[in-house]
């Protein structure tokens, strides 16, 4: 078994979720999850599969996310896993129903941070160990970060 570093490339930082699912229907599904949950979503999905063609399977409502689903997915070719990138929406106003689409299996991260995905390739193929997310913490927050962490969600409205 061999490691390899895979980088995600997303330089204008879109917010994106990885996962794993078990089935080729989870295209289908994970875009009607979307659509109905947030009007007007711009997303892309790209969904590697595992068994049969083995194709990277996609789908989206705006080109341009759709594409840099399909390359990252073909970067990462790691069976059953699946990229989605988010533009008028945030992973936390669409990860309740991915969670609850039955075909995912796991969610490894949801980011708009730098993202590097350990994976682990064998004569079999390749899997997803895990993810590097951002940055390692530099410290402890203190009261004057505390009071910006509660500022910011107050002025972006996720807290009253």
């Amino acid at each position: 078994m061999e490691l390899e570093l895979v980088k995600i490339e997303n330089q204008e930082e879109l917010n994106l979720i990885l996962g794993q699912s078990h089935f080729i229907k989870t295209v289908e599904d994970i875009h009607e999850a979307l659509v109905n949950t947030v009007p007007n979503i711009k997303f892309g999905l790209a969904f590697c599969e595992a068994s049969g063609k083995c194709l990277i399977r996609w789908t989206g409502t705006d080109e341009k996310l759709i594409k840099l689903a399909q390359e990252n997915a073909t970067k990462i070719g790691a069976g059953h896993s699946f990229i989605l990138f988010l533009e008028n929406s945030f992973p936390i106003n669409v990860l309740p129903v991915i969670r609850q689409v039955p075909e995912v299996c796991r969610i490894y991260c949801a980011t708009a941070n730098p993202l590097e995905v350990i994976i682990a390739k064998s004569d079999q193929g390749r899997g997803i160990m895990g993810v590097i997310d951002g940055s390692s913490p530099i410290g402890i927050e203190g009261d004057e970060d505390i009071a910006w962490r509660k500022g910011f969600l107050r002025k972006i409205g996720y807290k009253l």
